[in-house]
């Protein structure tokens, strides 16, 4: 025979085949890279203009619920996870002793009112008596100086009438001598000079007497010159008993305060968690009692620094929540953090020591979440949920 067979066929005829079979291998497997390239191409077009991460969670408000002032418990208003609206009440605490402070506060308010009363009083009467005392003082020593000038006016009248009654009875005196005189002519003339002379003599005491009488009305005056003094030391002590009253008035204020703080109340409307507090219990002031999620839950997304390059505040997200696979929550981008999660960290990275391995870092994203739509029941995002945010970046 002029050829080799084997069991298969003829040699051309399995050459034809293999390279057939080669053929078609890259065939589909040129169709599968295309198919590969087209799906890679379609997904990168599709996702191009988003950004995702798994490091994400959902975030709320957390309000610590706290007493203003300490004391006994002697009401618990509330259980764990209960809904609770604003001003509910949710701890009463014993206000008897705060009580008792307000009462001892309004009791020294009215005794330091009755003393406002007591200076203004005295402020009234400093004013009209020592007003009066001046006035009168001013009179008497007017009065005073008027009968000193007319008493020097007496007195020089008596002392001139002297002189003339002396004169007449020193003639009569002579004639008396001489025979041209009766005895009692001269006795008359000097029982008229002895008696010009009395006059004069209490004339001169008179003023005197009434010299007397002006240093002690300008004594007086001088004593109640004081009336500003006087009126000004009146004056203090009220603003003194004013101040007292301000403080009283205040100090009742801080009793009454402390008394409505015996009743701890919601500050706002949410969901309380952690109680923990009972009756009879001693609680300090500051103490948390409970803690209180309020107000809507938001997201807060852990993206990549090189995820940010396009990220902007008002660009639109998708959110799925690991608690509900079927749920899809729709937000926009609130804020961006100002500094990574490392930078806030207790032990903040520093890179300028020792050796440095670039890490990319991730940045916190705040994603608020748009209010379900009218008639629509959201279930319970509870704070610290696991979340995925699309968000769509590079778009006005």
């Amino acid at each position: 025979m002029s050829e080799a067979t084997n069991g298969n066929g003829p040699p051309a005829a399995n050459g034809r085949n293999a390279a057939a079979t080669r053929v078609r291998r890259f065939k589909i497997f040129g169709a599968i890279l295309a198919a590969v390239a087209v799906a890679a191409g379609g997904y990168w077009f599709l996702t191009r203009n988003y950004e995702s991460t798994d490091d994400a969670f959902i975030d709320g408000t957390v309000v610590d619920i706290s007493p203003q002032i300490g004391g006994r418990v002697v009401a618990v208003d509330f259980t764990d996870n209960q809904k609770i609206a604003k001003g509910q009440v949710l701890v009463r605490i014993d206000p008897r002793d705060y009580q008792a402070a307000l009462a001892a506060a309004k009791a020294d308010l009215d005794a330091a009112k009755a003393n406002r009363q007591a200076a203004e009083a005295a402020l009234r009467q400093t004013r009209v008596t020592a007003g009066a005392g001046y006035s009168g003082a001013t009179s008497a020593l007017t009065g005073a100086r008027e009968r000193v000038i007319q008493a020097s006016h007496s007195a020089a009248a008596a002392q001139a009438d002297y002189i003339r009654a002396e004169a007449d009875a020193q003639r009569y005196r002579r004639l008396y001598k001489t025979g041209n005189a009766s005895r009692q002519t001269l006795d008359r003339a000097e029982a008229e000079a002895k008696s010009t002379r009395a006059q004069w003599r209490a004339a001169e005491a008179a003023i005197a007497d009434a010299r007397a009488q002006v240093s002690g009305a300008r004594a007086s005056v001088e004593s109640a010159s004081t009336t500003a003094q006087q009126i000004a030391v009146k004056e203090a002590g009220l603003a003194q008993a004013q101040a007292q009253v301000e403080q009283a008035a205040a100090q009742v204020e801080i009793a009454r305060l402390n008394l409505s703080y015996t009743t701890v109340t919601a500050p706002q409307a949410g969901r309380v968690s952690e109680k923990d507090v009972a009756v009879g219990d001693m609680v300090q002031k500051g103490q948390i009692l409970t803690r209180m999620v309020a107000g809507r839950p938001w997201v807060v997304a852990n993206f990549k620094e090189t995820q940010l390059t396009r990220m902007r505040p008002g660009d639109s997200a998708t959110i799925s929540v690991d608690a509900y696979p079927d749920l899809t929550l729709t937000g926009k981008v609130n804020s961006i953090q100002p500094a990574t999660g490392a930078r806030f960290s207790l032990l903040p990275p520093e890179n300028a020591t020792g050796n440095f391995v670039k890490v990319v870092q991730r940045v916190p994203v705040k994603i608020t979440l748009d209010p379900p739509p009218a008639g629509t029941h959201r279930p319970l995002l509870a704070l610290g949920m696991s979340a995925v945010p699309d968000v769509r970046v590079g778009t006005p």
